[in-house]
């Protein structure tokens, strides 16, 4: 039997319907309107205006196929061609099982070339698990029930409509016939086909009936019907007496899913396009309609859109709990829910849990044409162990900004060390009702990424001294074997040392053709030891690991010498991860770090080690931002975590990159930067400023009275023990002597020609005679504004002022600039930043740092910018000199290099790389419920 042609009426109907004596008046043979020209020349014409736009555009239909069935192959083969799309076949073996064909439909469902799905697959394996594997937004053939669910609600122009039923529709419209008040018989349809042709059909105000063809009341019902749409073919036993006179028959039993053809009769064969009036020939124009608008809403989800955030609300407490009682009262956002109120694509996102995701860097991409929001620092003034609330001022503006004033905001924050967690200092979420939710989550582990960071850094410290280990044991032949071995009888250089060849001025890729010289300039880097600068990490505040001896054990032959470890964020691939801009970027800077030096004086680096591949790959999902959320559901990316003491301090230059494209040219990012601005905000604009080329436009200086108390020559305060009546009672005298030093961080901020605006953290023991006098003071040193903050007790309305005055200051044009030349030498540059920011007369260069200083620039690295690694609790280097300490000489014990991570770091006077516990750490207070899971003692 050949194949039926469908159409209005199969060719075998129609001949016994001529032979029929009742022939002249039995049925209305329609013919074919030839809809699916138009249909493929108005969806050339749409793909042609997208692509003027976006040249490289060109929306994919993908087909899975089961079985041998070419005809559907080849008419939406012409069909797309015809169109400009470009179409795809997945052919699997036709008794592919349910499993199999879910497996591709998903695999497609991720792949974003592709912008329509259909499938070509026998009835049986049209289940319900296989229809809802697809992807609604690509179910071009309106198969899923989220589609069916949209078109039967009536919300049509959001879905996909089945193109066999649209085509049904559009040919008995053209054809002239008026549905209105007609009565439908489907006959034979069955699933989406029929669920979408009776929604058609009434909703032209017809009256459809569904029936099979054993239906016992199925010759009343043909009697009864106007038009009759045939989904299977007639059976032989069905009398075309049964039809009455002047019915319309239409005929689309061509089982179009399927691409099979089937009839009881015999049928028109065909080896090219079907003709024009047939209906499968119009629903697959249609179908490629579909995916032309599948296209352009993919394009439209491309461009940036307006937030349709949904704020959570707040219900403070008094008094104010604890920050875990509040974090854990508040029920926060589903990521992904939050994700896509903010413009996040659903393939942008990586979901850990409920409550977190890494986003994409594919999202800069797709927004490179998009202008970048307003930039805005929070920094403070010199810390105090009372501490500043600078995370608390971030997230309450955040959250004053977007919440109450409805402008798009992003907090960029750091990832905070478990040193400090389980420490002294605890979370850095914030605090009362301006933190990150779920605080536990955000203080312990998040992604992982410290301890992608700690892996990386220690393979990197293995392969050191693995590497000393081996060339001390081995000669020169046996080093080079080893290095380049034959595997299966074949030897070549890996990608890397191809690499290092190249470095060496070796231009041969044949490993038997290297001289016995240039074998051995290959194999031995010659590290000498007492150079190595590179350390072991963890993330654990352990002071007995500062010093250690390494190689002590028998087998490592007396390669044995002094080593430390340092906190894990001290690692240089956390600065690495917190300057990168892209993952090449990441990549050539891992491979740059330099590790130590060889007995000649030439750098060691990790590329040198052959280890630069396996950095990145330990580290290929660190660099994607995680995105959390505040309090009230405002978004929040925590990314990268390198200290403000002894390294640079900052969030990451992608999360604020991201960021700044998200909330749209009229938005905010407001960023963190650690510790006072005369160390956290000197090194953000000094340092990730020039590696991210981002411009602020305001600083937050943070200031809280008490911590100006200690500053105005306040007594000493001990964790644990009560504050003094200074600190809780009125003391006018010791706020105003306190104020010197927000005024030289005020100054120090205008050193950069950004405006400031000074926030002041209110505790519920400052007086108004203080908070004004704080205020008026910071004005009168140049701050553009000054606002008392209480974010901490009610959230984001406390600091609405605030948000106002950073509205207003990011106004005013930003006259930035850099404090140095990179270009001066690394001893002027380090002169400058003691002089003009900390108030030093001059700096004392120790005979190691100079040594230090001429080995480096003599390397060629003399021209990076500076990073302090010096005391956070002073402007000078004497941590108990408070306010504005002078006439004062810094001392520079040593100086090291971060290469790859692009800076200079002086140490000044004696600073620890691994913090130690204090006598009661945090972690006395720490613990789990066993039955709840809950996490008890975090603050």
């Amino acid at each position: 039997m050949r194949p039926q042609k469908s159409g209005w009426l199969a060719p075998g109907l129609a001949a016994r319907w001529a032979r029929n004596p009742r022939r002249s008046c039995i049925s209305k043979v329609l013919s074919g309107p030839g809809g699916e020209r138009e249909v493929i020349q108005n969806s050339k014409e749409v793909l042609s205006l997208l692509q003027e736009k976006n040249s490289a555009f060109k929306p994919v239909l993908a087909i899975i196929q089961a079985g041998d069935d070419n005809l559907m192959q080849e008419i939406n083969q012409n069909l797309a061609e015809e169109a400009g799309l470009n179409i795809t076949h997945i052919c699997l073996p036709p008794d592919s099982g349910e499993d199999e064909i879910i497996d591709e439909i998903l695999k497609i469902n991720e792949d974003t070339r592709v912008h329509g799905l259909a499938l070509q697959i026998s009835e049986n394996s049209f289940s319900n698990k296989v229809l809802n594997a697809l992807k609604p937004e690509k179910d071009v053939d309106g198969l899923t029930d989220v589609n069916l669910g949209k078109l039967v609600r009536g919300d049509a122009h959001e879905c996909f409509v089945s193109p066999v039923a649209r085509a049904v529709i559009e040919i008995l419209e053209k054809s002239g016939v008026n549905l209105d008040g007609k009565k439908i018989l489907v006959i034979g349809a069955h699933g989406s086909l029929e669920a979408a042709l009776q929604c058609l059909f009434q909703r032209k105000g017809s009256m459809t009936m569904s029936s099979q063809w054993t239906t016992p009341q199925l010759q009343s019902k043909l009697h009864e019907a106007d038009i009759v749409v045939l989904g299977l073919p007639k059976p032989e036993e069905i009398p075309l007496s049964w039809i009455q006179p002047g019915t319309t028959v239409l005929n689309c039993s061509y089982d179009f899913l399927s691409g099979k053809l089937g009839c009881g009769s015999p049928a028109v064969h065909f080896g090219g396009l079907v003709a024009d009036d047939d209906v499968s020939l119009l629903a697959a124009a249609l179908r490629i309609q579909n995916v032309v608008n599948s296209g352009r809403r993919w394009l439209r989800e491309q461009q940036y859109t307006r937030w349709r955030l949904h704020c959570l609300k707040l219900q403070p407490l008094s008094p104010v709990p604890s920050d875990i009682e509040i974090s854990r009262a508040q029920t926060p956002k589903a990521v992904d829910v939050l994700a896509k109120e903010i413009g996040l694509l659903p393939d942008e996102i990586e979901i850990y849990g409920k409550s977190k995701a890494k986003v994409r860097l594919s999202l800069l991409e797709r927004f490179k044409d998009q202008a970048d929001g307003k930039y805005v620092l929070v920094a403070g003034i010199t810390p105090t162990p009372l501490g500043e609330g600078k995370s608390t001022v971030t997230i309450g503006l955040v959250q004053a900004l977007t919440a109450h004033l409805n402008i798009n905001s992003f907090a960029c924050l750091r990832q905070p060390s478990q040193g400090p967690t389980f420490g002294v200092k605890g979370g850095a979420a914030g605090g009362g009702y301006a933190q990150v939710i779920p605080m536990e989550e955000f203080n312990l582990h998040l992604t992982g990424d410290i301890h992608a960071i700690t892996a990386a850094n220690n393979l990197l410290a293995a392969a050191i001294d693995t590497r000393i280990f081996h060339e001390n044991t081995q000669t020169d032949k046996a080093l080079y074997n080893r290095l380049v071995p034959s595997v299966n009888g074949v030897r070549e250089f890996s990608k890397i040392q191809l690499a290092r060849l190249k470095k060496l001025g070796i231009n041969k890729t044949d490993p038997s053709a290297l001289t016995e010289e240039e074998m051995r300039r290959f194999s031995r880097l010659d590290i000498d030891p007492s150079t190595i600068t590179w350390q072991r990490v963890l993330d654990t505040n352990d002071r007995f690991l500062r010093k250690i001896t390494i190689g002590q054990a028998n087998t490592e032959k007396g390669c044995s010498r002094q080593a430390q470890f340092d906190i894990a964020v001290a690692s240089e691939i956390m600065a690495v991860l917190a300057l990168t801009h892209s993952l090449t970027d990441m990549k050539e800077r891992l491979g740059r770090m330099v590790v130590a030096s060889d007995r000649k004086g030439q750098p060691v680096t990790a590329e040198d080690l052959g280890v630069t591949g396996a950095l990145t790959v330990l580290m290929k999902d660190a660099i994607k931002p995680n995105l959390m959320q505040t309090l009230e559901g405002t978004p929040v990316f925590v990314h990268a975590g390198p200290f403000a003491n002894i390294a640079h301090g900052n969030s990451s230059v992608l999360a604020d990159k991201i960021a700044l494209k998200l909330v749209g040219e009229e938005g905010f990012v407001v960023t963190e930067a650690g510790f006072g601005a005369d160390i956290g905000m000197e090194k953000f604009f000094n340092i990730k400023c020039r590696a991210s080329g981002l411009v602020p436009n305001v600083v937050v200086l943070v200031a809280t009275v008490r911590a100006l108390k200690m500053h105005g020559g306040g007594p000493s305060v001990t964790a644990g023990v009560p504050l003094k009546k200074e600190y809780t009672e009125e003391n006018i005298p010791l706020v105003a002597d306190g104020c010197c030093n927000l005024q030289k961080q005020i100054q120090i901020a205008q050193l950069f020609g950004v405006p400031v605006v000074v926030a002041l953290n209110v505790f519920k023991t400052d007086t108004r005679a203080e908070i004004d006098l704080v205020c008026e003071l910071a004005k009168q040193a140049g701050a553009f504004d000054a606002v008392p903050c209480y974010h901490w007790s009610v959230g984001g309305k406390g600091s609405v002022e605030l948000a106002r005055a950073v509205r207003e200051a990011a106004s005013v044009r930003s006259r930035f600039r850099f404090l140095y030349d990179v270009q001066l030498p690394i001893v002027e540059k380090i002169r400058t930043i003691a002089q003009a920011v900390y108030g030093a007369t001059d700096i004392e260069l120790s005979p190691e740092a100079q040594s230090k200083i001429d080995r480096y620039t003599q390397q060629g690295f003399g021209n990076l910018p500076i990073c302090m690694a010096k005391t956070h609790l002073s402007l000078s280097h004497q941590p108990d000199k408070k306010g504005v300490p002078r006439d004062f000489i810094l001392p520079i014990s040593d100086i090291r290099a971060s290469i790859g991570a692009g800076f200079i770091y002086p140490l000044v006077g004696t600073m620890s790389t691994m913090p130690g516990l204090p006598t009661r750490p945090c972690f006395y207070d720490i613990d789990l419920d066993t039955e709840t899971e809950q996490v008890k003692g975090l603050f």
